[in-house]
Parts: C-alpha cells; sequence; structure tokens
C-alpha cells in the first residue's frame, strides 16, 4: 500500500471536487465527474438518480460485505464568505472551500480506502458508496439505492468526528400541531382562543422528561422552533399551528415517541415521517473495539447523518470536526486527510465481521 501517493490523490481529487457546485438535489455534475474519475481508475461504477456507487472487483456472495459511505452534497453557502466558497484554497496547512470538511474529506480519504484495499486480500467485500440528497434527508439519496445494494454486515459513515467513532446518532421527527379554538371579536367575551389553548401543550413540550436516557445520547429532546396564528389584530383566532423538533435516542423509535406524545397533549399531532431514526451500534462490535484499541474514544453524535436510513449496523467516522460544517469559510487540515486515510486503513485491514 503507497499512503503517501493515496494521500497526494486524494487531495488533488477534494479540490476538484469543491470547485464543481454541489447543493443537495443538484448533484448531477458531481456525479457526473466523480463518475468518469471512478471509470478512469478501472472500475465499474454504477448510478441511481445521482448516488454513485462501485463494488470492489473480486466480489464474492459468500463473505460479508462492508459499506463504505459518504455524502457528495453541500448545503447552501453560508452568508459571511470572504472568498469564493468554490474556489479551493491552500493557506497555512489548510483547505478551504465549500463542503472541504462536510463531506468532501471524508469522501475522498474513504475512497482512497477503497482503492487501497483492493490491493489486499480481506474476509470481507466492500462497496464504496457516494450518496446524494444526505443534506436534506431527500428521498432521492442513500435511501433510493440501498436496496440494490447486497445486503451488508457494517457500513462506515464518513462524516466529520475527528476520526472517533460515533457509535449512536439521535433520529429527528418534525411533528406538525394543531390547537383549535373559536373565531369572535377581540373586543368581546366571545370565542375560544387557540392560542390559549395551545400554551399548555407548547409547555409540555418544553417541560417533559421522557422516561428512557441513552447512555450516549442522552434524553430525548423536543423543540417548538416555528409558530402561527391569527389573522388581524381584532379576531380571536380558531387556529393556532406550531411546529416541533423531536430529536430521539436510542431508546425509541419515532413511532413510539409519536404514540406517547399524541395521548399526552390536546392538540392534534401529525408526523412528517418516522423516517429518520436513531441508530447505535454495540461496543462490543469488532469495529468499535479495533477503534478503542487504537485510542478513538466512542461518543454519541446529536447530528444527524445518513445513518438513520441505513438498516444494519453502522459506524460514523471520518476526518475533520463537525463544528466546521455549514460554517462559512469551511476547511479541512492537510494533517487530517493524511491520518484518515492511514486511520481508516489501520481499522479496515484484517478486520473480521
Amino acid at each position: 500500500m503507497n499512503l503517501n501517493n493515496s494521500y497526494i490523490e486524494a487531495v488533488t481529487l477534494l479540490k476538484s471536487l469543491i470547485a464543481i457546485p454541489s447543493i443537495s438535489r443538484e448533484e448531477e455534475a458531481v456525479s457526473d465527474f466523480l463518475q468518469e474519475y471512478l471509470k478512469a481508475k478501472g472500475f465499474e461504477p454504477r448510478r441511481k438518480n445521482n448516488n454513485i456507487y462501485v463494488l470492489s472487483k473480486e466480489f464474492d456472495d459468500s463473505r460479508p460485505t462492508l459499506l463504505l459511505n459518504a455524502h457528495l452534497d453541500t448545503v447552501k453557502p453560508a452568508a459571511g464568505w470572504l472568498t469564493d466558497p468554490y474556489v479551493p484554497i491552500e493557506k497555512e496547512g489548510r483547505i478551504y472551500g465549500l463542503g472541504s470538511n462536510d463531506d468532501g474529506a471524508s469522501l475522498v480519504c474513504l475512497l482512497a480506502t477503497f482503492m487501497l484495499l483492493q490491493d489486499t486480500k480481506q474476509a470481507y467485500n466492500l462497496i464504496f458508496l457516494a450518496s446524494a440528497e444526505e443534506e436534506i434527508s431527500g428521498k432521492n439519496g442513500i435511501e433510493s439505492v440501498l436496496a440494490e445494494l447486497p445486503v451488508c454486515s457494517l457500513a462506515i459513515v464518513g462524516e466529520p468526528t475527528g476520526m472517533h467513532p460515533a457509535v449512536a446518532e439521535k433520529g429527528l421527527m418534525v411533528l406538525d400541531c394543531i390547537s383549535r379554538g373559536v373565531a369572535g371579536h377581540a373586543a368581546r367575551n366571545e370565542g375560544q382562543n387557540a392560542i390559549y389553548k395551545a400554551i399548555p401543550d407548547i409547555e409540555w413540550f418544553r417541560n417533559y422528561t421522557f422516561p428512557k436516557v441513552s447512555q450516549m445520547l442522552g434524553a430525548v429532546k423536543t423543540t417548538v422552533t416555528q409558530i402561527n396564528a391569527g389573522t388581524q389584530h381584532n379576531v380571536v383566532p380558531a387556529e393556532c399551528t406550531f411546529v416541533v423538533d423531536v430529536r430521539s435516542n436510542d431508546c425509541y423509535s419515532n413511532q413510539e415517541l409519536y404514540e406517547l406524545i399524541k395521548a399526552s397533549v390536546a392538540c392534534e399531532v401529525k408526523p412528517r415521517s418516522f423516517r429518520l431514526n436513531s441508530s447505535h451500534i454495540s461496543l462490543e462490535h469488532s469495529f468499535v473495539q479495533k477503534a478503542i484499541q487504537l485510542g478513538r474514544k466512542p461518543f454519541g453524535s446529536p447530528t444527524l447523518s445518513d445513518q438513520s436510513l441505513i438498516p444494519y449496523p453502522s459506524v460514523k467516522i471520518g476526518p475533520g470536526q463537525s463544528s466546521r460544517s455549514h460554517t462559512s469559510e469551511e476547511y479541512i487540515c492537510f494533517d487530517e486527510l493524511k491520518e484518515a486515510i492511514a486511520m481508516y486503513i489501520q481499522l479496515l485491514d484484517g478486520l473480521t465481521l
């Protein structure tokens, strides 16, 4: 294995990816580029929507399969960029550019790892998957392609974690809530004010503590994030709508939380979906144990990723820091890229699944 050459090639690829705008649902150009890049490397990439995936060259159905996944889409550039976010800039040991940290660094390092492991005999198959629409949890992203892949025993999801393994991740459920009253004239003692009827339920979401607390992820968190009511100042509102952001832990499914919430509040509660559940993997898993032996520290992640849509065991681990994601002047350090490729190889070479 020539790690140095792989690192140099990963840096070059990352700069090429930064230069191609790839906002969620607008990934066609970057998918085209990556597809041609893999062909030039001698692989036979496959495509579903804007997701690109490739199987290891000597794929054997009798062996377990390991999925290496990172996403190729980005958020829109945040306000405050002092440079063009699509022009990669090298400065003070860093590469600046939109998507450099989230998630270009993980993508190029996992791809380098995939290519390096082709040269060694492993007890498992490999699949590399660059997924689309991760930043919006879109249905044309990883969810649309998983059914086409062989069932995997483990997925490595590349996200900026400082190369420490996130062994659990909070899920997400969004609730649309409606409190109903009766319209009336504000000057008279008429009607039933829907805002006042909503207040006790809003307070419930603010103060309720769910009984099951996760060792890695802590408690379930509910936050009222939007509210709307009324048509004009002198009309008692007949309807008050509000939105609740629910961050689930690995002790509950989103369906279970919905049933508990619905039984506890007076307002009408409508979940937008149950898709994005919390995920977790045992600390005794061979990958996690190998990471611990290498000095890595398992933790629970509050941020959502494609892990929530993967139906088998997964670990989130990658170069960079989550705090840099979605910020102006986003960057990744050269040393982080070099460390990540070496660490992925240490973790995966000879791994037993």
